[in-house]
């Protein structure tokens, strides 16, 4: 038995890995967009989900990779720094305790009162007891420890939110993995 059909809710998921024409890394696309832009010509599809989307009169294999035809000229890649893109950064897990979750802040190390800036090096996902705990002080002055040192990301952070890479995706992302 086969790959269970997308749900119409799916079609609107991220869940393509899209490249540029010079096999770049450029995000991910909903399955509604890249199937509309293998079909008119504006990419080419690299690589089959092995999944299908059916219409009355025909199946169109869902790809799992597409490669732009147009070259898309972007800047240096760097992550807009806010607080969604620290959480995700952080897998949306507290620094200091480990504990995982939504309900979680942003957390300057050096505080904001000491001079601390809100740079991706000084700022980290932290739970609320922990957010308290440290207060005011740093994280030695209150007894407590980092889980690893913050730094800007670098691969896209739609990467830190994927359960599972896809095989087929991993000779593309190969330079950001390292």
């Amino acid at each position: 038995m086969g790959p269970a059909p997308h749900k119409a809710s799916d079609l609107d998921a991220p869940r393509v890995l899209v490249l540029n024409a010079a096999y770049e890394v450029l995000g991910l696309a909903s399955i509604k967009r890249s199937v509309l832009l293998v079909l008119s010509g504006g990419a080419e599809m690299l690589s089959e989900s092995g999944r299908y989307l059916h219409t009355p009169s025909t199946k169109v294999p869902v790809p799992s990779v597409i490669r732009l035809k147009r070259l898309v000229r972007r800047g240096p890649s760097r992550v807009p720094l806010n607080r969604r893109n620290v959480l995700r950064r952080d897998r949306y897990t507290c620094q200091y305790c480990g504990r995982q979750g939504s309900e979680l802040t942003v957390d300057h190390v050096l505080p904001k009162s000491r001079g601390g800036q809100s740079t991706w090096e000084n700022l980290v996902a932290a739970c609320r007891p922990c957010n308290l705990k440290k207060g005011d002080r740093t994280p030695e002055e209150a007894g407590m420890r980092l889980q690893k040192p913050p730094r800007a990301p670098r691969a896209p952070l739609f990467l830190a939110e994927l359960k599972e890479i896809p095989e087929d995706w991993k000779p593309y992302l190969e330079a950001l993995l390292r």
